[in-house]
């Protein structure tokens, strides 16, 4: 008897529904959420069975984005041809790229760490790359998401890469843009929470959020990355989903990656947000941009199957106690991965030599 694994008995269930079109919900009840992620074969670990993270430092960041693959045996090790790639980046202020620099400011992540891990998965056989972010707005133009030295842009790169591809890559908003919804259970009042198919259908998952501390959350790393997979229209609106927060923000997009399992988080540690995050503006008691070659000499990236090792890890080096980090501990006390310092392996550097200042948000509620 054949079992269908999870990724396959949603594809069955989309396929089953599709007349839903874009009103549809297929719901998915995912057995034994309370210990979501628990022998999750996903997370690699060492023989101690501690997870492993690795720091990437440098200058280049298409380079240092091919390193962090290669940190976990390379997209091979992910990608199997004909899979399908959901790339999540942090593209929370997009809307506002046309009129100030989100990418150089810290706020979004950078194109250039984004599209090369696009064409890596390409590389390595997958048959479609989607790269989903469901931001502040209903849509956003790609165009207008730049790189650092401001030659290309997002949608140019994906041209780009269709042409050398035969049309592979997709950029989608997904409030506006996914075709149907999933509901994913949660812990919270809600019950269920509808997540964007092109997300559970996928057959592999990368969050690639950009480093920020976060004025209702703390920090705004890989896991809470997953509030952009989240329809805006059936949880409360914009910009901040209200109904996500009354129930429980940090549960919420737990339960998401619990349901979701994601494959590897690659972490933007380039040019980052401290203070009042997601957005950047001191005048208004908001963010401030942090440029790590300036704070800490060098650009760095963190990647890791863990993807809560991953940002316990760089709330230690931007100097947090990541034990008191209420998603962290949401996220190992349900199964999702390792958070203690003993039980992280830091690949590529010492903690205490990349430990920095960097200031806290300012938590608020809505």
């Amino acid at each position: 008897m054949n079992v269908l694994t999870r990724r396959e008995m949603l594809k069955a269930l989309a396929k089953s529904t599709a007349v839903l079109g874009l009103s549809g919900m297929v719901t998915e009840g995912l057995a034994g959420l309370g210990t979501a992620g628990q022998g999750n074969d996903l997370i690699k670990t060492d023989k101690s069975g501690r997870s492993i993270v690795t720091v990437i430092r440098g200058n280049d960041l298409r380079k240092m984005a091919r390193e962090s693959l290669e940190s976990v045996g390379g997209a091979k090790a992910l990608v199997q041809p004909g899979q399908t790639v959901f790339i999540k980046p942090n593209l929370v202020t997009a809307q506002g790229a046309a009129f100030r620099p989100v990418t150089r400011n810290g706020e979004c992540t950078k194109p250039e760490i984004i599209m090369t891990v696009a064409e890596e998965c390409l590389q390595a056989g997958a048959a479609e790359v989607i790269i989903g972010e469901g931001a502040h707005a209903p849509r956003f133009s790609w165009q207008v998401i730049k790189t650092m030295d401001g030659s290309t842009n997002m949608a140019a790169e994906t041209e780009r890469l269709n042409v050398k591809y035969k049309g592979k890559v997709r950029l989608v908003c997904l409030n506006a843009e996914t075709p149907e919804w999933v509901e994913v259970p949660t812990r919270t009042s809600l019950g269920k929470i509808a997540v964007s198919g092109l997300v559970t259908r996928a057959d592999v998952i990368i969050s690639i959020p950009v480093l920020k501390t976060h004025n209702f959350a703390v920090v705004s790393l890989s896991l809470k990355n997953f509030i952009g997979t989240i329809s805006s229209d059936r949880h409360g609106g914009y910009p901040v989903r209200k109904d996500i927060h009354l129930a429980g923000l940090e549960q919420s997009f737990i339960d998401v990656v619990a349901g979701i399992k994601p494959h590897l988080a690659i972490i933007d540690g380039s040019i980052g947000c401290e203070g009042n995050g997601p957005s950047v503006d001191p005048s208004r008691g908001k963010g401030r941009t942090v440029d790590m070659k300036e704070r800490s000499g060098s650009w760095m990236l963190l990647a890791s199957r863990d993807l809560a090792a991953a940002d316990a890890t760089a709330a230690r080096i931007i100097s947090h106690d990541a034990l008191k980090v209420k998603q962290f501990q949401l996220a190992a006390a349900q199964g999702l991965g390792q958070i203690r310092e003993d039980r992280i392996e830091l690949k590529g550097g010492k903690l205490d030599e990349l430990r920095i200042t960097w200031l806290p948000a300012q938590l608020r509620t809505i």
